[in-house]
């Protein structure tokens, strides 16, 4: 014990140093998480052997890093330049406290939301994820299925290794569907119409990430990554488009995924196309959630690409109120970015928020053990959820409010 105490001072005290604020691989933000992975696992924390096994998402995070190629895994766990707002996707949520009610009734509670008319059975949204067979053989059919029989809500990625067709069929039910517009009117036409002929009832218009990002993370996995590649890692967007089921059968010459020009001309132009609910992901600001309502979208989800858009240095959580107010309940707002614990998933509740999305545990489920993964990961999130909510005194989801959150300084 004394060792491990040790070594956590040892790691502060190298995070705090100037020396490796440059220089060092990763920089500051290795040491970074160095630090957490430290504090969070102790001197006895294991791989675990089956999805069973698990206290908490984090014990899939291990076994995944473990499991997937060292590109794959980067891929998943990189942010952007110093990774500050991937972090901050963390450590947001150590602003906000929680105000527990006593001498309540918590025999029974209710942990239902409704979404545009349909009730789910929790707040805990699949967020969309791309290239999920990248992480497991079965994809995003896995987490559909996973998601689907237990409620959940799931988001289709426009880049997902398999078709909307075939992820419908495996939840057992309409998904919501995320759109990258790419740079070509005609190709975010057509896949506006498939996910709707696919009964998608809500279109989730990614707008945080028009250009491109600097992924160093991501990079320095890779370059320790000695397979072989080429064979599904072709150069350009052709490449990529090759193995994203969605793109078959379009003409995708010239076609980037990227939007430089994405104006609100674009949101009021899809708008006029589909009769599908719209919802806006990436919105950060007060005045971004007040166009929104003025362009008549229907939701927003308040992310940072889980801090793989731009270095802003700010949590989602941190974000969330000031849109809240500025929606002033108009539209529902839902979040994601560094979810891990069921009170995270209380807090942005508290604040305002409909919904949660996660992205990277269910992955980390999905890497570590398929379906199976998934499956414990939602099961893990959403008893920490219920029991939070028992602990507090609130009794429905209806019934979390600001009164549950102080900010004051510890």
């Amino acid at each position: 014990m004394g060792r491990a105490a040790d070594r956590r001072r040892f790691l502060k005290f190298l995070v705090s140093s100037p020396l490796f604020a440059f220089g060092a691989p990763g920089g500051r933000s290795a040491l970074a998480e160095a630090v957490q992975a430290a504090e969070r696992d102790g001197p006895k924390r294991a791989l675990i052997a089956s999805a069973n096994d698990a206290l908490n998402v984090f014990d899939f995070e291990l076994v995944a890093r473990q499991t997937l190629p060292p590109a794959h895994y980067g891929y998943l766990a990189t942010g952007v330049d110093d990774d500050a707002t991937l972090q901050a996707n963390r450590t947001g949520f150590s602003k906000f406290q929680i105000r527990a009610r006593r001498l309540v009734d918590v025999s029974r509670i209710d942990t239902s939301i409704d979404l545009f008319g349909t009730t789910w059975k929790t707040p805990i949204v699949l967020a969309p994820v791309g290239s999920q067979k990248a992480f497991h053989a079965d994809g995003e059919i896995a987490s559909a299925r996973a998601a689907g029989a237990r409620g959940h809500l799931l988001i289709l990625s426009t880049g997902s290794t398999t078709s909307v067709e075939s992820v419908t069929s495996a939840w057992g039910g309409p998904i919501w569907y995320q759109l990258y517009p790419t740079d070509t009117w005609r190709i975010t036409q057509a896949l506006v119409k498939r996910a709707e002929r696919a009964g998608c009832p809500v279109l989730v218009l990614t707008v945080d990430l028009p250009v491109g990002r600097n992924t160093e993370t991501e990079a320095r996995f890779a370059k320790s990554d000695t397979r072989q590649c080429a064979s599904c890692h072709q150069p350009g967007w052709a490449g990529y488009f090759r193995r994203k089921p969605m793109f078959d059968g379009l003409d995708l010459s010239g076609v980037s995924l990227l939007a430089p020009g994405l104006t609100w001309e674009f949101v009021r132009r899809l708008r006029d196309i589909t009769k599908t609910r719209l919802v806006l992901k990436g919105i950060e600001t007060r005045e971004d959630a007040e166009l929104a309502v003025r362009h008549g979208v229907d939701g927003i989800i308040v992310s940072n690409h889980g801090g793989r858009a731009q270095e802003s240095g700010r949590g989602t959580i941190e974000c969330l109120p000031e849109v809240v107010d500025a929606v002033q309940g108009k539209l529902p707002v839902l979040i994601d970015g560094g979810f891990r614990r069921g009170t995270d998933v209380f807090k942005a509740l508290a604040l305002g928020a409909r919904a949660v999305c996660i992205g990277r545990p269910y992955i980390w489920g999905l890497a570590a053990f398929g379906q199976s993964g998934v499956d414990k990961v939602l099961d893990i999130l959403t008893r920490e959820f219920a029991l939070m909510m028992r602990q507090v005194g609130a009794t429905s989801v209806g019934k979390i409010d600001r009164g549950f959150i102080t900010t004051s300084v510890r």
